[in-house]
């Protein structure tokens, strides 16, 4: 191995650049490993080549192992690494006379290798980086400032590159040694707004106006690239760092206007975009919707960044510089100059990519006449302008007026709407259509009735065209526009379920394994049903269709027997009882045999889903149907055993938790026989899941028996005590140290209120098991610094051990904190937080109680807040509507609900009370203390 170390450096100086790349990379993979234990001589190699300007091959190819190399530093290697190579690497980049452009920039790309580690590091040795970089600043500086000193050359993309790698290195000194260097900083700022303004005259001619090379989507040698648009991107990504940076923004606040003044002139559209976008409608969406790698979006997060760190100031110069350009594209316009559209329509893209920050500032009034002004202004002008002469803009306007809808005129959104309406009937290019499209979004759902009727039908056959001749980019765009059409014309039933009902099943059948676009197409007809007057015209389409797609499951296409059960799913849902009936007779016994005799996950879990759905919708009358009502029920039965069945994998059974709770809530006559088999199915698929979410759910249908067994909740912890499970001493040891462990990861509010109230029964029940387990408790914290993979092998996670019943009043009081967070963050006390953390208050828990009341009390208005918060309707992701509407547990109010269990757990046990908080946090003691104290 030594033989062939010791030939590889000896071929580095090869004159071929190809051989030498292929060398240097073999370099680096070894010394990956070897250095610098085994390969001690590879540095000082490396560096005698580097330093031989007599021998520039040699250069080259130490200079792309070392490249290479850097790329894979470790803590360890780059303290040994910079100062030996460092001031080597300063004097090739200082000596342009002596070495050319591809050698600097790789020497510059080592300093950013380097300095991105020494910035990792840092957190956890910020004395040792501090000085290992500080001496560097200067120099280095200075060599950034004279290259960048010189304005960016349209003919020299070679240039382009060098800078670049200035951009990249200055932006890890920024996010990691900032502190080190805020008057060399000062010093940089001239050349850096210099390569900031040249090159955006280098922009506008290579990209915007297509007039000069741009070298877009080409690559130097060693596969980096070279384009003006990614040298920009990089640019603005500085930007960003030194505006974001608070040491740092003080210092270019004099200049923000005009920072965002030619921020802005970057937005403009280049000839590529407009070529590619007329051609390929699909490519618009595609770009337009996509917030990732691109020119335009980089520049928009700067004036984000702007806006943020700015405050007021931001918002002025936002402003004022969309009316110097707004005045300017005029000036343009009335020149004859055919692109003054250009600047215009990035002015808006601005605007409308910074709504909502705008509208932020607007609910406090300070400049929302001048925005508004300033919008009428442009809106009323641009409408004059036809389709055919701008489509770009004239699509831009449709969006804008969209996004500012609330703040601009009734008459001026109505104007546009009906234009909107107008352009998606006539010809008119794609980009116009597409905008058009995003304003009907958002306009339909706040448009009077009377503008809508009259353009119904004509709107409704223009968009079924559009879906028509959709491609998957535009489909997304027009259903979209479809729902929002549908949603407003609600009043017409007929019209809407006869036009659109037949297309919109059409477009889920030819998508159905996507689950976008099919989700889209659901949305509408779950919307289409909910119109009075449509489900049973609806229902009658729908049935002869899936009905033998179901009866039939193993001759269907892929994806075409789930989908229908999530169809069939959504009909069921707060479905008439007479609907209900129609589905049973077409469906319920093909759902249960695809439970039953299916291996796919997918139809599997959307059969669980539909067969909770009958349940719901039917409750005893589901046993009714069927032939009689003991097979029925045996079926049901046969299923809830396939889904526990501990062999069948966790994706399979994901739905269990939720068809079991069904069965519980709505036949609890006819399943409180089966209670002790089903228990024991439940511990065994419990046991046997790595899903998590899968045992979270097995937990819920815990909670809910113990709230069935009430008054009797130590008859059922006698059940489960009886109940073996492996490895464990019975079942209730089993679950209830699962159960504590996942409590706190449990979601949905009505998920989190029974559980967290079969806690507190489980606790009042004082069952002598209780206290003879513990559970684990909270983390302990052991060490400083980051917890690298070898740290945790030799060191893992350790927690406290706790007696049971601690442990579920710590979840209760977790609980309740969490309540009162929620309060206190809608009372918006950003700002006292803020002010108490100065004061030296560092733990948000002990604030919470601080804040209460002058003397820890909870006042009967925080009480009262803390109330609503679990009562309100929120838009939760995790609750289901089939549980929320039928269990009466969802009505419990769990702030009262817990107050009054503390209350009455200190008046019938002080000194138990007392003796468990003094095993708890002081934030879970504040928490209760607060609740006793009122």
């Amino acid at each position: 191995m030594e033989i062939i170390r010791r030939m590889l450096l000896l071929a580095l100086d090869d004159p071929h650049r190809k051989i030498c790349t292929a060398i240097g990379m073999a370099v680096a993979s070894i010394a990956v490993h070897d250095w610098p234990e085994l390969w001690p001589d590879l540095l000082p190699f490396l560096l005698n080549l580097i330093n031989n300007q007599a021998n520039l091959n040699g250069v080259h190819g130490a200079m792309r192992c070392l490249t290479l190399l850097s790329a894979d530093l470790d803590d360890k290697m780059v303290p040994t690494l910079i100062p030996a190579l460092f001031p080597s690497l300063l004097t090739i980049v200082s000596s342009p006379q002596n070495y050319d452009t591809y050698i600097r920039s790789k020497a510059l790309s080592i300093i950013y290798s380097c300095t991105s580690m020494l910035g990792t590091i840092s957190g956890v040795y910020k004395a040792e980086t501090s000085s290992l970089i500080a001496p560097l600043i200067k120099p280095w500086m200075g060599q950034f400032s004279s290259i960048l000193e010189i304005p960016v050359q349209s003919e020299n993309p070679d240039d382009w590159s060098i800078k670049m790698e200035v951009l990249k290195c200055l932006n890890q000194f920024i996010q990691n040694f900032s502190n080190l260097f805020k008057s060399e900083f000062e010093v940089i700022l001239g050349p850096l707004w210099n390569t900031f303004v040249s090159s955006l005259r280098v922009y506008e001619k290579a990209a915007i106006e297509g007039t000069e090379d741009s070298y877009d989507g080409r690559y130097d040698s060693d596969g980096s690239e070279k384009s003006l648009d990614s040298f920009v991107i990089q640019l603005f990504e500085l930007m960003l760092t030194i505006v974001g940076n608070t040491r740092l923004r003080k210092v270019v606040g004099a200049n923000i206007r005009e920072l965002v003044y030619y921020t802005i002139a970057f937005l403009q559209m280049t000839e590529q975009q407009v070529h590619t976008w007329s051609a390929d409608a699909n490519q618009f969406i595609a770009d337009e919707d996509d917030s990732t790698y691109s020119c335009r979006n980089s520049g928009v997060l700067l004036l984000e960044e702007v806006v943020n760190s700015f405050d007021d100031e931001g918002i002025c110069a936002i402003i004022d510089s969309t009316k110097q350009w707004f005045n300017d594209s005029q000036i343009r316009k009335a020149a004859g100059n055919a692109s003054w559209w250009r600047i215009r329509e990035a002015t808006l893209f601005a605007l409308s990519s910074l709504s909502e920050q705008l509208f932020e500032t607007e609910e406090t009034r300070v400049y929302s006449t001048d925005l508004k002004d300033l919008l009428e202004q442009i809106f009323a002008v641009d409408s004059l302008i036809g389709p055919l002469e701008c489509p770009f803009l004239y699509a831009r306007i449709f969006t804008s007026v969209a996004k500012f809808s609330s703040l601009i005129s009734g008459g001026l959104v109505e104007h546009y709407l009906y234009l909107a309406m107008k352009a998606v009937t006539i010809d008119v290019p794609p980009p116009v259509k597409v905008g058009a499209c995003r304003a009907l979004s958002n306009l339909l759902p706040e448009a009077t009735n009377e503008v809508i009727q009259s353009q119904l039908l004509g709107l409704f056959s223009s968009l079924i065209d559009l879906l028509n001749h959709a491609s998957e980019e535009t489909l997304h765009l027009v259903l979209d526009t479809l729902l929002a059409a549908v949603k407003a014309g609600r009043e017409s039933s007929t019209v809407v379920e006869n036009m659109i009902s037949p297309v919109i099943l059409n477009v889920w059948a030819s998508h159905v394994s996507d689950p976008f676009i099919s989700i889209d197409a659901l949305e509408i007809l779950e919307t289409i049903k909910s119109i009075p007057g449509c489900i049973h015209p609806l229902v009658a389409r729908i049935l002869p269709y899936v009905g033998p797609i179901l009866n039939k499951p193993q001759e269907q296409t892929e994806g075409l027997v789930s989908g229908s059960l999530d169809l069939v799913t959504m009909l069921l849902k707060n479905a008439p009882a007479d609907v209900v009936k129609a589905i049973y007779d077409v469906s319920f016994n093909a759902v249960v045999k695809i439970i039953l005799q299916s291996d796919d996950h997918s139809e599997i879990q959307n059969a669980t889903e539909c067969l909770s759905a009958f349940i719901s919708g039917g409750r005893q009358e589901v046993l009714a149907r069927g032939s009689d009502s003991g097979s029925t029920m045996r079926s049901l039965l046969d299923v809830a055993s396939r889904l526990l069945n501990p062999e069948l994998e966790s994706s399979g059974s994901l739905f269990v938790g939720s068809y079991i709770l069904q069965l519980i809530l709505h036949l609890p006559s006819h399943m409180a026989v089966h209670i002790r088999d089903l228990v024991a199915a439940l511990v065994k698929r419990m046991q046997s899941a790595q899903n998590a979410v899968l045992r979270s759910s097995l937990l819920i249908v815990f909670a809910r028996l113990v709230h069935m067994s009430v008054p009797n909740v130590g008859d059922f912890i006698d059940l489960m005590i009886s109940i073996p499970a492996d490895g464990h001493d019975n079942s209730f040891a089993y679950v209830i140290s699962e159960w504590t462990k996942l409590q706190g990861d449990i979601q949905g509010a009505y998920q989190i209120k029974v559980t967290t109230s079969a806690l507190a029964l489980l606790l009042t029940s004082r069952h002598n098991e209780l206290g003879k387990i513990h559970v684990q408790g909270h983390l302990i914290k052991s060490g400083e610094g980051v917890t690298t993979r070898s740290k945790a092998k030799s060191a893992p996670n350790q927690w406290v051990i706790l007696p049971l019943p601690t442990k579920i009043v710590a979840l209760l009081a977790d609980a309740l904190t969490e309540i009162q967070e929620q309060v206190l963050e809608a009372d918006d006390v950003d700002s006292d937080w803020e002010e108490v953390e100065a004061d030296g208050i560092e733990n948000d828990r002990d604030f919470l109680y601080s804040v209460s009341s002058p003397l820890g009390k909870a006042t009967d208005e925080h009480l009262q807040a803390m109330a609503k918060v679990f009562n309100e309707d929120r838009d939760d992701q995790y609750d289901d509507n089939l549980f929320s509407v039928a269990d009466p547990l969802n009505q419990i109010n769990l702030a009262n609900y817990l107050v009054d269990f503390f209350v009455s757990f200190s008046q019938s046990d002080r000194q138990l009370l007392e003796h468990i908080c003094e095993s708890l946090t002081q934030s879970q003691r504040n928490a209760i203390q607060m609740i006793l104290k009122r």
